[in-house]
């Protein structure tokens, strides 16, 4: 499990969106991109967060930043959650869980005493040239999206 720094390359992405299409990362160059990973569609939590990046959408437009989230969901589940929550922003299938290991988010967890592997909820700001200018570990769901957005904000 790699450590990623602020500072580094982000590491290239290139899977599939929930509408099926294949999204890759480079073609996001010349916007700021917020990679934001999640454990699961359709959770608290996850739910939480991922309304708060909607409900601020047109502030992330306005400072010409895209939100993308990453889970380990298949692209089908992801499109449910899409549609039942109104996201306006693209969900990301990591299925095989191997961009979440090339950020260094899949990690042992441990839920009433059971080990097992996951996402650790975990958001990268990647520049406008592919850097990562700043990450959050260990997210709090709850006002997220704010602290996201003054983030970038000072960049």
């Amino acid at each position: 499990m790699s450590t990623l720094q602020e500072g580094a390359a982000a590491p290239p992405v290139e899977t599939k969106t929930d509408t099926e299409a294949t999204f890759r990362l480079a073609d996001q160059q010349g916007k700021s991109v917020v990679l934001y990973f999640y454990p699961k569609a359709d959770t608290p939590g996850c739910t939480t967060e991922a309304c708060e990046f909607r409900d601020a959408i047109e502030d992330f437009r306005g400072i010409d930043a895209e939100i993308v989230g990453v889970s380990p969901d298949a692209p089908r589940a992801l499109a449910k959650f899409k549609t039942k929550f109104n996201l306006p922003f693209t969900l990301l299938a990591d299925e095989d869980h191997k961009i979440s290991e090339d950020y260094g988010v899949w990690a042992e967890k441990s839920m009433y005493g059971k080990k097992y592997m996951g996402v650790e909820r975990t958001t990268f700001i990647i520049d406008k040239s592919g850097k990562i200018a700043k990450i959050f570990r260990k997210v709090k769901p709850a006002g997220h999206a704010e602290e996201v957005k003054q983030a970038l904000a000072a960049l």
